[in-house]
């Protein structure tokens, strides 16, 4: 099986403090935000625990630039997509978690 990268959303609430990652391990990565495991992050600063959106990615180089992408974007834009498919800005934990 070929290795999957995913580009996430977190953020501290609905419509709250947003954090854009890319990973390849997507439990663990949430798993360390929720947790606040690196105690002085930017996740950890702003309490930004909930995942609200996320994406995957066959090659670790589109998932790189859709981060970067992403990151680059007007807020407004970041609120959109996320809304698309996650209109209550639920945390998706239990969906990854399964």
């Amino acid at each position: 099986m070929d290795k999957q990268f995913f580009v996430y959303m977190m953020a501290s609430g609905k419509r709250g403090t947003i954090y854009t990652g890319v990973t390849s391990d997507l439990l663990a990565r949430v798993w360390q935000h929720r947790t606040h495991a690196i105690a002085d992050s930017f996740t950890a600063r702003y309490g930004v625990t909930r995942l609200v959106w996320f994406e995957e990615h066959g090659d670790a180089e589109s998932a790189i630039l859709r981060e970067k992408r992403i990151k680059e974007w007007r807020r407004a834009w970041k609120v959109e997509l996320i809304e698309a498919t996650n209109p209550g800005w639920d945390d998706l934990w239990d969906e990854i978690v399964g």
